[in-house]
C-alpha cells in the first residue's frame, strides 16, 4: 500500500514538473494592458475583472487603460503610451480602425504582441480578434425582433458608424429585416457615443402617432438600452419593444420588469480572461510569429477569430442572469 502511495505520489510530482516550468517561464515583472474607451462602463468593468484575474493565475501584472468616454483620439494616445512602457503583450478593443491600425501595425514591428476583442482592426497586423461573432449576434436579435413585432412595424436603430462590431451587428439585423416587407426601418441613429442622444432621440420619436409611430427600438451598443427604456417609459410607450445590448444589472432589471422585450448577452469577462492568457502564452515562445498574414497562412500558429459566444436574455431566463452577476 505505501509503494502505491509513493508511486502516486511521484506520478502527480511528474505531472506537476511542465506546469511548473511554465510558469517559471514568467516573472513578476511582466505587465500587459488591456486598452480600451468608455472604460468605467459595466460591461468594461467586467472585460477587466476577467483580465486582472487571469493576470493573478499567470503571476503577472495587468492593467487597463483608455479614455472614460467614447473619445477614438484619447484611445489612440492611450494605445502609445501603453507601446511606450514596452508590456509583454497588449489586448486592444478598437473604437476606430483607420485610427488604430497604424499604431498596432507599429507595436507588431516592435516586437510586441497585439490581440483585438470585443471590436477588430481586421487590415492591421494583430495577431487574432477575441470576441463575439457580431454578425450572428444582429441576426439572433433581429429573429427576436421579428418575433416581437409579428413581421411588421416601423424600426429605429442606435449605434455607432465605423466600429467594427456595430457595423457587423448592423449588417446581421439588416440581413434579416430585409426579408420581411411588414417591417420599415425609420431611421440608423449614430449616437457618437453618447447615450443621452439615444434617450433625446427616442423622446421625440415617442410624441409621433398613426403611420409614423414606432414600434421598436434596437440598441446596437450598451449604454443606450437603458436611456432608449426610459425615454419610453416617459411617453407610456406601452406596446413599444426594446432589443438591447449586453448584460449590466439595470439592463437585466429592465427585462425583468418587461420594459426591454430583450437583450443580447456577450462574455466581456471571457474576452479579457482568454485574451490575457493567449498572450501571456505568445510571451512564453521563444521566437513568438508576429506581423504575418495569419489569414492566408495554413500553417499559422493563430487562428484567425475566437468566438466567445452569445445569447438572448429574456423573460424566460433573465433570472439566470442576476443571479450570476450577485
Amino acid at each position: 500500500m505505501r509503494r502505491k502511495k509513493g508511486l502516486l505520489a511521484i506520478a502527480a510530482a511528474a505531472a506537476l514538473v511542465p506546469w511548473l516550468a511554465g510558469c517559471e517561464q514568467h516573472s513578476a515583472s511582466e505587465k500587459y494592458y488591456l486598452v480600451s474607451a468608455n472604460i468605467k462602463l459595466p460591461y468594461w468593468q467586467q472585460a477587466a475583472d476577467g483580465f486582472n484575474d487571469a493576470a493573478k493565475v499567470v503571476g503577472v501584472k495587468s492593467e487597463m487603460v483608455g479614455p472614460n468616454s467614447f473619445n477614438p483620439q484619447d484611445e489612440v494616445t492611450e494605445f502609445r503610451t501603453a507601446v511606450s512602457r514596452k508590456p509583454a503583450g497588449i489586448l486592444v478593443s478598437v473604437t476606430d480602425p483607420k485610427l488604430l491600425q497604424p499604431e498596432i501595425d507599429a507595436a507588431i514591428a516592435a516586437g510586441i504582441p497585439v490581440i483585438t476583442m470585443d471590436a477588430d482592426a481586421p487590415d492591421s497586423k494583430r495577431l487574432f480578434f477575441i470576441g463575439t461573432n457580431n454578425l450572428q449576434a444582429g441576426r439572433l436579435g433581429a429573429q427576436t425582433l421579428v418575433q416581437k413585432l409579428g413581421g411588421k412595424g416601423n424600426v429605429v436603430f442606435f449605434t455607432m458608424p465605423g466600429q467594427t462590431n456595430m457595423d457587423e451587428r448592423l449588417k446581421g439585423y439588416m440581413d434579416v429585416v430585409s426579408t420581411k416587407p411588414g417591417i420599415k426601418v425609420v431611421e440608423v441613429v449614430d449616437i457618437h457615443g453618447d447615450s443621452r442622444q439615444a434617450f433625446d432621440k427616442t423622446e421625440a420619436y415617442m410624441a409621433k402617432t398613426g403611420a409614423d409611430k414606432i414600434d421598436a427600438f434596437v440598441c446596437l451598443e450598451a449604454s443606450a438600452g437603458k436611456d432608449v427604456a426610459a425615454a419610453v417609459k416617459r411617453g407610456s410607450g406601452k406596446g413599444v419593444t426594446i432589443i438591447a445590448m449586453d448584460t449590466d444589472t439595470d439592463t437585466l432589471k429592465l427585462v425583468e420588469d418587461g420594459t426591454i422585450a430583450a437583450t443580447i448577452a456577450q462574455k466581456p469577462y471571457t474576452m479579457g480572461y482568454y485574451g490575457l492568457r493567449q498572450l501571456a502564452d505568445i510571451k512564453t515562445e521563444k521566437t513568438p510569429q508576429l506581423g504575418g498574414n495569419y489569414q492566408a497562412d495554413p500553417t499559422s500558429p493563430y487562428p484567425v477569430f475566437v468566438d466567445t459566444g452569445t445569447s438572448i436574455v429574456d423573460k424566460t431566463n433573465v433570472e439566470q442572469y442576476l443571479a450570476s452577476q450577485k
